[in-house]
């Protein structure tokens, strides 16, 4: 299943029931009164957030959704049924937008950013009143009754941002997707190319107190991304609710020897940020620096000690080294935000 972060959808509120025009007919009664009944009320359209939902692939096969009406009302006094609410379930994530076409604009109804979180985003329609309602003294016979209203009707646009604790960031082929299959069960794709990943990876690790910290790989951003180039600014929001980021950089990428030359290779990718969010440039970033088992011993040694006494985690993701480390300070970020 493809991974769609946004879709628009129309939905529809069901229409109230049209009320009864009824007279009592019983025998003996030979002028029995009014006696229809209201009808129903017409189905309200609701989004409910749900954990087992990743994707709103679902809304680009379905765009139309239309809750049940209501009922006519009947003889006898009898109201017409309610009709059935429409309950749309959305990933926990889902920004729900309603499209104002005629002031060109978009008006955020709701953040469905918890599981169970509910909003009604299109009331039905109210059931028309029976004849029986309309008796008065001086219209014993009322021979009319009101006909059900229109439920409510909007084009509604989706948006999913993941919800995570940690963000990965990094150029292509910086070892993201390695990184979290070596610290999570998760099993993202991984090949020795640039732009292996095409959609963000969700993986999952725990402590030993049972505390859960969700971590997102994002795909490889380039130099230029917020105008669009590579896979673009498309996937930076889905590290907009993170605590702080895991800013991953290739050995490959850099000149060992000079300092300033690892500084810039982080500084490409903060730049983008800045551009596309400012306030995702200000979150608390760890730095890393993967791939290190490629190094000879006489390149590693100096390495370290370019980096030495700078927040900056030398790791292999491949072959596990200096992950224990870096996660000790994943956990004691995760406390802290």
């Amino acid at each position: 299943m493809r991974f769609i972060d946004e879709a628009t959808i129309l939905v529809r509120a069901g229409k109230g029931g049209r009320g009864c025009v009824s007279f009592r007919r019983e025998k003996f009664i030979p002028k029995g009164g009014p006696d229809g009944g209201s009808g129903g009320k017409g189905g309200s359209v609701y989004f409910v957030a749900s954990n087992n939902l990743l994707t709103l692939y679902d809304f680009r096969l379905k765009r139309v959704y239309q809750a049940e009406n209501g009922q006519p009302g009947m003889g006898s006094q009898r109201d017409g049924r309610a009709g059935k609410d429409l309950i749309i379930k959305v990933p926990v994530g889902t920004l729900i937008y309603e499209i104002d076409e005629e002031n060109n604009q978009e008006i955020l109804l709701a953040d469905l950013n918890r599981d169970g979180l509910k909003v009604c985003v299109a009331r039905g329609g109210k059931g028309g009143k029976g004849n029986m309602y309309f008796k008065t003294p001086t219209n014993q016979a009322p021979r009319y009754a009101q006909p059900g209203l229109l439920g409510e009707e909007k084009k509604i646009r989706l948006e999913l941002k993941l919800i995570a604790d940690v963000g990965l960031l990094g150029l292509p082929n910086a070892g993201k997707s390695t990184f979290l299959s070596a610290i999570s069960a998760a099993r993202p794709k991984i090949a020795p190319y640039p732009f292996t990943t095409l959609t963000p990876n969700l993986g999952v690790i725990a402590d030993d107190k049972g505390n859960k910290m969700v971590i997102a790989d994002i795909p490889g951003l380039i130099e230029g991304a917020h105008l669009g180039q590579g896979l673009g600014h498309r996937f930076l929001k889905h590290v907009e609710r993170t605590k702080f980021l895991v800013h991953i950089l290739s050995v490959e990428d850099i000149n060992i020897a000079d300092f300033h030359n690892i500084e810039k290779g982080f500084a490409l990718i903060n730049e983008e940020l800045a551009l596309f969010n400012k306030e995702l440039s200000r979150k608390i970033q760890i730095k890393v620096l993967n791939k290190i088992d490629l190094l000879p011993e006489d390149k590693l040694n100096t390495l370290k000690d370019t980096v030495k006494g700078k927040d900056i985690y030398l790791i292999s993701a491949l072959k596990k080294y200096g992950l224990e480390t870096l996660l000790k300070e994943m956990w004691d970020k995760f406390y802290l935000s």
